[in-house]
């Protein structure tokens, strides 16, 4: 499944509500308030955008409401790989980690965290059954 484009605005909004959980409109506006200047009714009106993507629920308690993600981190992260993959990479995964990679600015333990990610894979992929004869 395609996962929902999110805008610059919206990513601040999912990263306070997938960090505190259930949470207020209040809270989110609270929480970026200082680094935004956004109004209490532009976070509002960002969390009603994300609940009609589908990607937070909301619930009234009492005279509140709450938000929660329903979008997991990492699959909306993963959306948006893919989604510039496509875009900028012609949908070429090789292509993408070249430009990574080649900027030189992995440090050791991300070198070793990409190593040991690859023999791995590596390794799933020789454990998988080949196709043709047997």
């Amino acid at each position: 499944m395609d996962e929902p484009h999110l805008t610059d605005a919206e990513w601040k909004v999912m990263d306070v509500v997938w960090d505190r959980g259930p949470v207020a409109v209040r809270d989110v506006h609270g929480a970026l308030e200082a680094s935004t200047r956004w109004a209490y009714t532009t976070v509002k009106t960002l969390l009603d955008r994300l609940v009609d993507k589908g990607v937070v629920e909301a619930s009234a308690e009492g005279r509140r409401w709450l938000y929660v993600a329903v979008l997991r981190r990492d699959d909306a992260q993963r959306g948006e790989l893919e989604a510039l993959r496509a875009k900028a990479f012609g949908g070429r995964l090789g292509g993408m980690l070249h430009l990574l990679l080649g900027e030189g600015r992995l440090g050791a333990r991300d070198r070793e965290a990409l190593r040991k990610l690859v023999e791995r894979v590596e390794a799933a992929d020789d454990d998988e059954p080949r196709g043709g004869t047997s």
